[in-house]
C-alpha cells in the first residue's frame, strides 16, 4: 500500500513539473510545424527512381529553355534534347525549317541558326576539341571545298579533307558533308560516331521529323579506297 502511494506520488509530481516546465518554456520553444524547420526533415520518397528521371529531364528543359531564350517557341513548338554525343547535346527544332535565333559561344564565335544540322557539327567540334573554324559561316555544302584534291588542308574550316571515296578511312568525329539535292539545296553535314569494316553511323540534327538522329551507311573498300555509299556524301573533315 505504502509503495502504490509512493508511485502515485512520484507520477504526480512528474507530471506537475512537465506541466510547468512546458509553460516556462513555450514562448522560447520550437513549433514542430514551423515551416523552416518542416522543410528541412527528410521524408521517405516512393517510385524514386522514376521520379529522379522526371525531375531530371524537368531540370535539364528549364536549364534549356534559360540559355536559349531569344524565341522558346514556334507555333507552341519548343526545342528540346533528342541525343547525346561525347557529352555533346542533339536537339529537335521540330520542322526542318524551323529557327530559333543565332547561336554564339560566350566569347562571339558563332556556331550557327538553332537548331539546324550546322548548328550541331560547329557546336560539337567547339565543345569536345575546342575547335573554332576560321569562316564561321556558311551552308552545310559549303564545309566541303570542291577545288581541294583527297587529303589536303581546308583553310576555312581549320581541317583537313577528304573526299569520297578517299584512301584515308573514315574515323569517329570526322564531320561528313552531304551534298546539295533537288529538295534540299543547303546540303547536309553530320558527326561520325561509328566506325566498322563495313559500315559507318553518323549522329545529326535537324534530319526531319521522320528521321532518326543516328543512321548507318554502308562502307566499302575497293583498291585501297575507301568509299561512304550513302546518297550525296561528297566527303569528311579531320581536326
Amino acid at each position: 500500500m505504502q509503495g502504490s502511494k509512493i508511485l502515485a506520488f512520484f507520477i504526480t509530481f512528474l507530471v506537475a513539473f512537465s506541466a510547468i516546465h512546458f509553460a516556462i518554456l513555450k514562448p522560447e520553444g520550437i513549433n514542430i510545424f514551423d515551416s523552416k524547420i518542416f522543410s528541412s526533415i527528410t521524408l521517405p520518397t516512393f517510385g524514386s527512381d522514376r521520379d529522379e528521371k522526371k525531375a531530371s529531364i524537368s531540370s535539364k528543359k528549364t536549364t534549356i529553355k534559360k540559355s536559349y531564350n531569344k524565341k522558346s517557341s514556334i507555333n507552341g513548338f519548343s526545342p528540346f534534347v533528342v541525343d547525346n554525343f561525347n557529352g555533346v547535346d542533339v536537339f529537335s527544332n521540330g520542322k526542318e525549317t524551323n529557327v530559333f535565333g543565332r547561336n554564339t559561344t560566350a566569347d562571339g564565335y558563332n556556331l550557327g541558326l538553332r537548331y539546324q544540322c550546322v548548328e550541331f557539327v560547329k557546336r560539337y567540334y567547339y565543345e569536345h576539341y575546342g575547335h573554332k573554324m576560321p569562316n564561321s559561316y556558311g551552308h552545310a555544302k559549303e564545309f566541303f571545298d570542291f577545288n581541294l584534291s583527297d587529303g589536303s588542308y581546308n583553310k576555312d574550316r581549320a581541317l583537313s579533307q577528304y573526299r569520297n571515296p578517299s584512301y584515308t578511312k573514315p574515323q569517329e568525329g570526322d564531320l561528313i558533308v552531304f551534298g546539295p539535292t533537288p529538295s534540299n539545296g543547303y546540303g547536309h553535314v553530320a558527326i561520325i560516331c561509328k566506325v566498322s569494316n563495313d559500315h559507318i553511323q553518323f549522329v545529326q540534327q535537324n534530319g526531319g521529323p521522320k528521321n532518326p538522329t543516328r543512321i548507318n551507311v554502308p562502307l566499302d573498300n575497293r583498291n585501297g579506297k575507301y568509299q561512304v555509299l550513302g546518297k550525296h556524301i561528297v566527303g569528311w573533315l579531320r581536326k
